[in-house]
This record gives C-alpha cells, sequence and structure tokens, in this order.
C-alpha cells in the first residue's frame, strides 16, 4: 500500500462519498469544481496517481468510470503524521513537517504512531531502503532487537536496530559495510518502534 498526499486523500473520499450518494462517479468537471482546480489535466493527474497507487481502476473509453478499489475486506485507512526524515545511514538532524501520509488502518491498530522518510541505506538488509517511509509507534521502551527510532546527544536521529549490553546501547546496522553505533545508556533517547514499512515504486 502507497502513502496519498493529503489531496489525493481529499479526492478519494470525495469519490466515495458521491459513489455512495449517486451510484456513479463524477466527472472530471464535478471534481475540479469539488477541489477549486481549473485545469482538468490536473484532475486526470491527481486520479491517475490514486489509480497508480491501487486506490482506484478507470476504463479510458467511457466517462464516469471510476470504480474504488478495496484496500482489503473491510480496510479502512487513516491519516498518520510525517514528522520528517530519518538516517539509516549516520544520524542527521530531526526536522519537523506538517505533511501526512494515509496508511492502512490495521498495520496501525490502536497505537499512538507517525511516519518518517529514511534516508540512507544502513538497514538495506531488513528490506528499508532510501526513500521508504517507516510507521513508527510511539514507545520508549523497546525490547532487544526491535528496531527503533533513536535520538543521539539530544539533536540526531537515526534507524537501527535496538541491543541493551551490559550498560550501553548498541544500535545496529543492516548492512555489512557499516559498524554498529555503541553508546553511553544515558545519551540515547528512543522516539519509537518500527511497525512497518512503506515503499514508493
Amino acid at each position: 500500500m502507497q502513502p496519498l498526499t493529503r489531496r489525493q486523500r481529499e479526492i478519494l473520499d470525495y469519490l466515495k462519498e458521491f459513489i455512495e450518494e449517486r451510484g456513479y462517479a463524477p466527472s472530471l468537471e464535478e471534481i475540479g469544481s469539488r477541489f477549486g482546480l481549473s485545469s482538468l489535466a490536473t484532475v486526470h493527474k491527481h486520479l491517475t496517481n490514486l489509480q497508480d497507487k491501487g486506490f482506484i481502476r478507470r476504463s479510458w473509453n467511457r466517462s464516469r468510470s471510476v470504480e474504488l478499489v478495496q484496500i482489503r475486506a473491510g480496510g479502512r485507512a487513516l491519516d498518520l503524521p510525517l514528522w520528517g526524515y530519518v538516517a539509516a545511514g549516520e544520524p542527521i538532524e530531526a526536522v519537523v513537517s506538517a505533511e501526512t501520509v494515509t496508511v492502512p488502518e490495521d498495520l496501525v491498530g490502536s497505537r499512538e504512531a507517525y511516519a518518517l522518510r529514511v534516508r540512507g541505506n544502513s538497514m538495506i538488509d531488513e528490506q528499508i531502503r532510501d526513500g521508504d517511509l517507516v510507521v513508527v509507534e510511539k514507545r520508549q521502551v523497546p525490547q532487544n532487537g526491535e528496531m527503533v527510532i533513536a535520538l543521539l546527544d539530544g539533536s540526531d536521529v537515526t534507524l537501527k536496530t535496538f541491543y541493551r549490553e551490559k550498560g550501553r546501547i548498541r544500535l545496529q546496522p543492516a548492512n555489512e559495510a557499516l559498524a554498529p553505533i555503541i553508546v553511553k545508556a544515558d545519551s540515547v533517547e528512543v522516539q519509537g518502534v518500527v511497525i512497518g514499512v512503506i515503499r514508493r515504486y
């Protein structure tokens, strides 16, 4: 499941409401009018992105041909805050953004969660690549072997697997070319535990 931008989410919600009420899809003009989009090419682009991400289907030779694709049987989606970037490599400074992404509800459940975009390839052997989104549960006490978002010395954030060892913390990359980060326990603040990965293709 690929994440949606806020506008894509709004258009998808409008499509659902329109189809539920009328039994057929809105026209490009009606979608444009609803969102103040004067260019039908812009509307077309949004629908193409929704189709590419697997949320709708369209027939190219018919008007009002939008069909909604179920995420899963009974599946629902929810918006999570996208709080900037996390380094899968050398730690980088924490940066907060105001974006959101849409994820399947069953990925998160009742947990308080947020998303971060990955920079770097230190977790490549865990199939987490540069540009992926990680979904993170807000939890400060991880178990050994869990993948965490760690704040080092109050300023730099990194994505690594967490191990508590003899009064120290080992933050282990999943890339044979990179060495682990080993630090005193009081210099690490765990900000969350990774519970899912979303990839854009």
